[in-house]
């Protein structure tokens, strides 16, 4: 177990240098589309159905002291210290690795406005978690009973109506269905929008401040939990039919053993294996997965932080949270394969020869 662990401690080390390198790249090379040309002719005739051209075209990254520059209260040598603090005056290279020695530091730089990047990264890390750890649980508590409900009931009025009922919340978008909860909400006036808590948040006492948070939690959460028990519950569903199907499932009834105790005992544990590694997942993209939400809802998370930093090449803004989403990443996985190697007796042997 030790030398498992030891080598993906290194592989992800090298995965996670690698993430960061790229990114900084992107944020920081300009580069150029070349020209071209697309041209859809009928066979045998001159007739013209589709036609497509596109000049060489320069794309730049942009200029992270865009906003100081419009400012015109700012002078030039702000400016240029400005230029200076975030190392723009240094070489590409010298840049990164001065961010990652910095780094292994603990020290995640300033942000543009002159902020540490952890004081930034710090309650929008708390708002998003809360809201993710708050759909996993409540995707997960849903969508698995609901699975082995499907499963049990195969081919009934019940499996019908929960395929149909699904596939109705998977034909429509997340950022469309927080669209529509936005705007519901602004018409009915009974839920809130933005933020985690109201203005008057302390002023409330300890249950008046727990309804308070719930009330700002449902509609984000909602909408996390209709986009994610979909896949989940149908493959809760395909796995627990498959090993319905098994030879062993087959002689523990024959020998009289109840239903529930072959399905709930024998069966289900074995279904459930394939799902840890969604888990896995799961949690690496607890400080990710909710950012269009959280854009549309004004939901002062993680994502919304890391998008706003992008769209201003804040760099350091943005290398910390791509760090820590390469983290979560990697810490997910390993996870994963922790709880595969501790249910299935078969992948703890494949792992340790």
């Amino acid at each position: 177990m030790l030398a498992f662990l030891l080598k993906r401690f290194i592989s992800a080390v090298f995965l996670v240098l690698f993430i960061t390198f790229m990114t900084f790249s992107l944020m920081k090379i300009n580069f150029t589309v070349p020209e071209m040309k697309f041209e859809l002719k009928l066979p045998m005739t001159q007739i013209q159905i589709f036609k497509f051209y596109s000049p060489k075209t320069q794309i730049q990254t942009g200029d992270p002291l865009a906003d100081l520059k419009l400012n015109p209260e700012i002078t030039e040598s702000r400016i240029q210290a400005e230029a200076k603090r975030l190392g723009l005056d240094k070489s590409f290279v010298e840049q990164y690795f001065t961010w990652l020695s910095n780094v292994l530091r603990g020290d995640f730089g300033l942000s543009q406005n002159n902020l540490p990047v952890v004081d930034l990264m710090r309650p929008a890390l708390i708002n998003t978690l809360v809201l993710n750890l708050a759909a996993v649980f409540f995707t997960w508590g849903i969508a698995i009973p609901l699975g082995v409900i499907a499963a049990v009931n195969k081919d009934t009025w019940l499996d019908s109506s929960l395929r149909f009922l699904l596939s109705v919340f998977m034909s429509v978008p997340g950022f469309v269905l927080a669209i529509f909860m936005l705007l519901f909400a602004l018409s009915t006036g009974l839920f809130p929008i933005g933020g985690l808590t109201s203005s008057f948040y302390d002023e409330l006492s300890p249950i008046a401040k727990l309804f308070d948070l719930v009330r700002h939690l449902c509609l984000p959460v909602f909408i996390l939990v209709v986009g994610g028990i979909v896949g989940l519950q149908r493959q809760m569903r395909g796995n627990l039919l498959d090993v319905l199907r098994e030879d062993y499932i087959r002689t523990a009834r024959a020998k009289g053993l109840p239903e529930n105790k072959v399905i709930y005992k024998h069966a289900l544990r074995n279904a459930i294996n394939p799902l840890v590694t969604i888990f896995g997942y799961e949690f690496s993209s607890l400080f990710g997965g909710s950012a269009l939400i959280e854009m549309v809802l004004a939901y002062p998370g993680l994502g919304y932080l890391t998008l706003e930093a992008a769209r201003k090449l804040d760099i350091n803004l943005v290398l910390a949270n791509l760090l820590l989403g390469s983290l979560m990443l990697v810490l997910g996985n390993l996870l994963a394969d922790i709880l595969l190697m501790k249910l299935d007796p078969r992948m703890r042997a494949s792992q340790l020869n």
